[in-house]
């Protein structure tokens, strides 16, 4: 029996939302679509969340991911820049859990490390290397896109394992996990 299972990845941004998708057929990855949400002409913070949450559903409905990766936020010194990035992640993850499909976080390092053997490596390099993995013909102008298919391969790769990251199969478990957030 053939078991195909379709991955949504998103690099979460409020100027530019990434997003790649894969399809798995009996552990073979196949590439279906990159893309990106350009939020730039956009002023207004929460209209740029609808966007995301809108673009997010759009993609569900169309390609019916079974799974969805998107990349964690990671630690900087802008606070201001930090709680939008949280924001934009907040707003796709509630799109997957409102269609009840499951979400797991992964850290840039780890994805970056899953792709190209190196955390550190850079967008140009995770590009290249996902460009030669999938047979993509040509690279998007900006690498938000790269970076969400990357998420995905990247979850591909860690696909039964048990500790791949943070991973939440709707409200209710992400609840569970996150009791100290939830206000009673």
């Amino acid at each position: 029996m053939v078991k195909e299972t379709i991955i949504l990845g998103i690099d979460p941004g409020t100027t530019i939302m990434g997003f790649g998708l894969i399809k798995v057929i009996n552990k073979k990855m196949e590439f279906i679509q990159l893309n990106e949400l350009n939020l730039k002409k956009y002023d207004d913070h929460y209209v740029k969340l609808k966007l995301i949450f809108e673009r997010t559903i759009e993609l569900i409905e169309t390609h019916h991911p079974d799974e969805i990766a998107i990349e964690a936020p990671f630690y900087g010194k802008n606070v201001q820049s930090m709680l939008k990035l949280g924001r934009a992640q907040g707003v796709a993850m509630a799109a997957g859990l409102s269609r009840e499909i499951p979400i797991t976080e992964y850290l840039p390092k780890k994805i970056k490390m899953a792709i190209t053997g190196n955390g550190n490596a850079s967008k140009e390099q995770v590009a290249k290397m996902l460009q030669s993995m999938l047979g993509l013909k040509t690279l998007p102008k900006n690498l938000d896109a790269t970076d969400g298919l990357a998420a995905a391969v990247c979850h591909f790769y860690n696909m039964g394992k048990s500790t791949i990251g943070k991973s939440y199969s709707g409200w209710d478990a992400f609840v569970k996990q996150n009791e100290k957030r939830v206000k009673k």
